[in-house]
C-alpha cells in the first residue's frame, strides 16, 4: 500500500522549511513512566525518529518545543541531531516566534504537530497544522491534517512523510532507500 494524502493538505504543506514538534503525545504516547528510583522514562518510536532525520536531509528543519525537560528526552533529541529545541516551555508561541526570527523563517513556511491545548497557539499560526489521531478534540478540529497513527506510534512519521511528499522529496528518497533494481 502506498501513502496518499488529501491534495489540500499537500498544497498547504508544500513550502515548509521548519516543522515544530511537541513531545508528549506526539513523539511519545503521552504516558509518563517512572522507574523504581523515580526516574522519568519515555518510549520513542524509531519510525518517528527516522522521519525527523529525513526532514533534515531535504532541508526542512525539525524543531522541538516541549513543556517538559528530562534526561531521556535530551538523549533522544541529541541522537537525532535536533539542533532547535526549547525545553520546559509551557508558553510555546513566544518560543516558536523566537526560533523563526532567529532562523529568518516566516510563519508561512512553518508547520507543526501537537496534541493538546498548549500547542493551539502555534498550530493556529503555522501554514500547516497536524494532530495525532488521539489528540484532544480541539486540536484535531484546528488541524489541517489528523494522522491515522496515534502519538508515539508513527504520527510524527506520517507528518514527516506528508511534508516530504508535499515538497516533492518523498519519491526520490524512497527510490534511494530501495536501492538499484534488477
Amino acid at each position: 500500500m502506498s501513502l496518499s494524502f488529501p491534495p489540500g493538505a499537500l498544497l498547504a504543506a508544500q513550502d515548509i522549511r521548519l516543522a515544530f514538534f511537541d513531545v508528549d503525545g506526539v513523539l511519545t504516547d503521552g504516558g509518563v513512566y517512572f522507574s523504581e528510583h523515580g526516574e522519568t522514562l519515555k518510549r520513542f518510536s524509531i519510525l518517528d525518529g527516522y522521519g525527523l532525520k529525513l526532514l533534515r536531509t531535504v532541508g526542512i528543519m525539525p524543531a522541538v518545543i516541549t513543556g517538559r525537560d528530562s534526561k531521556p528526552l535530551r538523549v533522544r533529541l541529541e541522537a537525532l541531531g535536533i539542533a532547535h529545541v526549547r525545553y520546559g516551555t509551557e508558553d510555546k508561541l513566544p518560543a516558536a516566534e523566537a526560533m523563526l526570527q532567529a532562523l529568518g523563517i516566516g510563519w508561512h513556511q512553518a508547520a507543526a504537530i501537537g496534541d493538546d491545548w498548549p500547542d493551539l497557539p502555534v498550530l493556529g499560526r503555522v501554514a500547516f497544522a497536524a494532530a495525532p489521531a488521539n489528540a484532544h478534540a480541539e486540536v484535531r478540529a484546528l488541524a489541517h491534517h489528523v494522522t491515522q497513527a496515534r502519538g508515539g506510534e508513527g504520527a510524527a512519521r506520517e507528518f514527516c512523510d506528508l511534508l516530504l511528499m508535499a515538497g516533492g522529496h518523498y519519491g526520490r528518497l524512497l527510490d534511494a532507500a530501495r536501492g538499484p533494481r534488477a
